[in-house]
């Protein structure tokens, strides 16, 4: 189990340092570098379901140029705003 959660965690900071743009590489990389190594497998799983959003909504919410759905507001994504606002 300890072997898939370390494939987890190294699959998501690929993911999140190579979104497709600069701007989500640099959030969401610097992000995951620091946050995602102690993640439990709970964590790592809404990471995950945060990494299925598009680009530009993330973008927009994380920089609070739009208002965040309700239904789309997670803790996970507040924890990233929360990351970004220092």
């Amino acid at each position: 189990m300890t072997e898939q959660i370390e494939i987890q965690r190294k699959k998501l900071i690929y993911r999140s340092l190579h979104r497709g743009t600069k701007e989500m590489d640099c959030l969401l990389g610097k992000f995951a570098e620091s946050e995602v190594p102690s993640m439990d497998e709970n964590e790592l799983n809404a990471y995950d379901t945060l990494m299925q959003e598009n680009d530009p909504d993330l973008y927009y919410w994380i920089t609070g140029q739009q208002e965040i759905p309700e239904e789309k507001r997670t803790e996970m994504l507040e924890r990233v705003i929360d990351y970004h606002k220092i």
